[in-house]
């Protein structure tokens, strides 16, 4: 149903994100919860100006540098992620050689088939998630704690979005590197992770596709370095000042969109 939003109108592109939801929860790919927590995201980037930063772009480029390092990266795909940038995700794994694997909280057989399904129409190989081998992440309960063996329990990195905080806690005590793309720098996820990507999952991945195309070339010693500068306490601050700046200019103006 997308024609019927004008390419003029200036929400266009949220607009479409929205619909895209709408359709994958319609196809059983996204479920009613998932709805709800793309609209507190969307909160979070109304107020940081629904752009990438210079602070999300350091971690994306951290991420990519840290996915091409690594051993067995994996990319751990949920309903949201993969109806907003299936595409996107195809082609950074393909880019990273990382592996892309299906974990759901809300978990079915069902659901997880849907989604690998989606993302091997778009590009991606091999989805890991319904014909593997189960392993359990120690110390997580739910269903998102039930993993490939060959997957996300075998890596030493993981990218995540979308996420719930305590799945990347358990992670990190598994002893594997975590990126997270997060647009809420407050949540547990964000201040667990690795390397927090503050920036919409759709944007943020497709400004790592672009990274991985020019750093996959480069060698070990730059890659290395990139990681080594990386500070993810530096990037958490400051998308909290740009979000307390943007605040601060909005409550002295009484508004942050200017109308012609």
């Amino acid at each position: 149903m997308h024609w019927r939003i004008p390419r003029s109108h200036p929400r266009y592109e949220s607009l479409i994100v929205r619909e895209m939801l709408v359709e994958a929860f319609m196809e059983g790919i996204v479920v009613p919860q998932g709805l709800i927590a793309h609209g507190r995201g969307e909160a979070f980037d109304y107020i940081l100006g629904e752009r990438s930063h210079p602070f999300a772009l350091l971690a994306e480029e951290a991420t990519v540098a840290s996915m091409l390092l690594a051993r067995r990266p994996v990319i751990s795909v949920n309903g949201n992620y993969a109806a907003l940038a299936a595409r996107e995700i195809a082609e950074l794994s393909r880019l990273t050689g990382a592996l892309v694997e299906v974990n759901l909280f809300y978990r079915t057989e069902e659901r997880v088939a849907k989604i690998a399904r989606l993302l091997e129409r778009e590009g991606a190989r091999n989805v890991l998630g319904v014909e593997c081998e189960k392993a359990q992440i120690e110390g997580l309960e739910s269903p998102r704690g039930i993993v490939c063996r060959e997957g996300i329990y075998a890596a030493d990195f993981v990218l995540v979005a979308i996420e719930d905080g305590d799945r990347t806690q358990a992670l990190r005590r598994a002893g594997k590197v975590v990126a997270a793309i997060d647009l809420n720098p407050f949540s547990r996820t964000a201040q667990t992770a690795h390397i927090t990507i503050v920036d919409e999952a759709r944007r943020a991945t497709k400004n790592m596709v672009e990274i991985a195309s020019k750093l996959k070339e480069a060698d070990r010693g730059r890659l290395e370095e990139i990681v080594k500068n990386y500070d993810n306490r530096r990037v958490l601050a400051e998308a909290f000042k740009t979000m307390m700046m943007r605040l601060s200019e909005a409550a002295e103006k009484g508004i942050i969109i200017e109308v012609p």
